[in-house]
């Protein structure tokens, strides 16, 4: 049986032009496009509106997939690591937060396979301790290309360069060219984790556990890129191979 990976949704801020719904919950086409590729079933798993339900939704969600992934989306609210806004910060959506943290934390008890993409790394960086920048223009002042692309989403732009021996270098190899959308970046690394891939000016590209392989997580869009480039569409086998490994075990 193919592993079932679960892909967490975002919210339409406008009502949908197609039933009027508002905040309807949505996923990236290429997202789902990209798991069917790579041999996994797609499911959504949309986050429910009160934050105080949170641990009990994601707690019933466990039992419907093998794998996770934690896609893009809006700003992280600081609030979760101890910070207040600044007045750089975007969109926030705190509801998704509260559900997606409470996901990954359940997900990772039972050991299964989580890919984080763009927000998706910062929020699991949170999820386990760890700090952002919440601008990374105004904050970080290393950073010295341009993180957030003007060029079409499926065009890279920068290369990320990769430590040796690491899950991600052997996904992608010791450096790739990624696209990049992102104002917001890991600053302080979680304790359980490590820094395996940086930007040209040192901006956190990757984070993977000390021990293990359950959560791998990326700051670039591969779902975006995976119909021209191995390295992106490796990213999403390399997560159905690990849910399938888990459901064999179950």
């Amino acid at each position: 049986m193919k592993p079932i990976i679960a892909l967490t949704a975002d919210a339409l801020v406008k009502p949908s032009p197609v039933i009027n719904e508002n905040e309807a919950p949505f996923t990236p086409r290429g997202l789902v496009e990209g798991i069917l590729a790579a041999g996994g079933i797609p499911i959504v798993l949309p986050f429910p509106q009160k934050v105080s339900e949170a641990e009990e939704a994601a707690q019933a969600a466990l039992k419907t997939f093998d794998g996770l992934v934690i896609p893009g989306g809006p700003d992280i609210d600081p609030t979760l690591f101890g910070e207040e806004p600044i007045p750089q910060i975007g969109r926030t959506n705190y509801q998704r937060d509260a559900y997606e943290i409470a996901l990954i934390k359940a997900a990772a008890l039972q050991h299964k396979a989580i890919l984080g993409i763009c927000r998706g790394i910062q929020i699991i960086n949170v999820a386990f301790g760890g700090t952002l920048y919440q601008d990374l223009g105004t904050q970080d002042p290393q950073c010295a290309i341009q993180h957030s692309q003007k060029a079409p989403g499926q065009f890279p732009t920068h290369h990320v360069t990769t430590t040796p021996g690491s899950q991600i270098n052997q996904i992608v190899g010791a450096k790739t060219f990624v696209n990049s959308r992102h104002h917001q970046a890991v600053r302080t690394v979680a304790p359980a984790f490590k820094a395996t891939a940086k930007a040209p000016d040192g901006v956190i590209e990757a984070i993977e556990l000390q021990q293990g392989d359950d959560i791998l997580a990326v700051q670039w869009h591969p779902e975006n890129m995976w119909q021209e480039d191995a390295g992106s569409l490796a990213l999403f086998q390399d997560l159905v191979t690990r849910a399938g490994k888990r459901e064999d075990n179950e």
